[in-house]
């Protein structure tokens, strides 16, 4: 490492990344600086750039610190950034494009963290087929009235549902209060098939554990409920990915967790000071989870089952175009008789 006047020069995967103003600080209350933020990346490299890899990455960033102003960059300009950083062309759901980051290696990562980035949200494709989901991301989402635990026997009811189809999931805590399971798939099917394909999983989750579990978009429909959010799966939606920092005062992390020991855990376990042990000790929970790609069709076969039942698709974020077949936008308290036809 290379010291020059308030900057240093670092060696990262064969490239140089200039690291400047390493002493600002980026959490206040821990007292977490620039140069923490940068090495806690470093440690973690196997770990984030599995999770990373060739993935267009939008990028959460506090130039000031988490107190200070936030935007997510979701294009890479083409001047004043290094020769080597690569690219990948996205389209939202409008059909425009933009240019993300999308991490060839840990120097990626490392470039990011200089430039003040916090969070790392990366898309569920790949660079060679980017509109082709390769992961299935299911979000558990603690609603008022539940927590943790709710959370935690949620994701155990997912995991049977996973047994049943003979699939694997890898659990992580998301970095607050709910927990994230990604299922590795063949990347032949359509962001709207894959959306309808989570919708499937999440209402069998649901069906097992009504009480506990739901899948209603409206609020004030949930109840004390755990909200299985499966429009993280729609285009352009994004989650925290696996070792990434959120940006809280405690400065957590989401980070990959065994099964078995997903239950034994508390969030706050997991954060910049102890994830980097815990990654040199134990490694990455997450290290197979690219050695199988299962097959969408059978929760595409309950998505039709479920249709047949008059349960068709969901609301939409509302940041989307109105979707074929998507039913009335508008909470249920809302709703106006006259303009509004039920699928009974």
């Amino acid at each position: 490492m290379a010291a020059t006047r308030n900057a240093e020069e670092v060696e990262v995967a064969g490239h140089t990344v200039r690291l400047t103003s390493p002493d600002k600080v980026v959490f206040p209350r821990t007292g977490y600086t620039k140069r923490d933020v940068f090495e806690f990346y470093l440690s973690v490299g196997d770990g984030i750039m599995r999770a990373l890899g060739d993935r267009p990455t939008t990028l959460q960033r506090f130039p000031d610190g988490i107190d200070g102003e936030m935007f997510f960059q979701k294009r890479i300009p083409t001047r004043g950034v290094p020769p080597w950083i690569e690219t990948a062309k996205i389209k939202f759901p409008s059909m425009r494009t933009a240019d993300e980051l999308c991490p060839a290696d840990l120097a990626h990562v490392a470039w990011a963290a200089q430039m003040g980035t916090v969070v790392f949200h990366p898309w569920p494709v790949r660079r060679a087929a980017v509109d082709n989901p390769d992961e299935l991301r299911i979000d558990l989402d603690p609603q008022p009235g539940t927590n943790f635990g709710d959370v935690v026997r949620t994701a155990g009811v997912v995991h049977e549902v996973l047994d049943d189809l003979g699939w694997t999931g890898f659990p992580k805590t998301s970095g607050g209060r709910g927990v994230h399971v990604y299922i590795r798939i063949k990347p032949q099917w359509s962001f709207v098939e894959v959306r309808r394909a989570a919708i499937a999983l999440a209402r069998e989750a649901e069906r097992r554990r009504p009480d506990a579990i739901t899948t209603s978009w409206w609020k004030e429909e949930r109840g004390e409920r755990v909200f299985i959010d499966y429009n993280q799966m729609a285009r352009d939606r994004t989650i925290a990915c696996a070792y990434s920092l959120r940006a809280n005062a405690r400065a957590t992390v989401s980070t990959p967790v065994s099964w078995d020991e997903l239950a034994e855990v508390e969030p706050d376990d997991f954060d910049l000071r102890t994830v980097p042990s815990r990654f040199a000790k134990i490694g990455d929970p997450h290290v197979t989870i690219d050695d199988v790609k299962h097959d969408l069709t059978p929760l595409l076969e309950w998505s039709e089952r479920d249709e047949s039942r008059g349960e068709g698709d969901m609301p939409y974020p509302p940041d989307h175009p109105k979707m074929p077949g998507e039913p009335p936008r508008v909470q249920p308290s809302r709703k106006n008789a006259a303009n509004w036809q039920d699928t009974e």
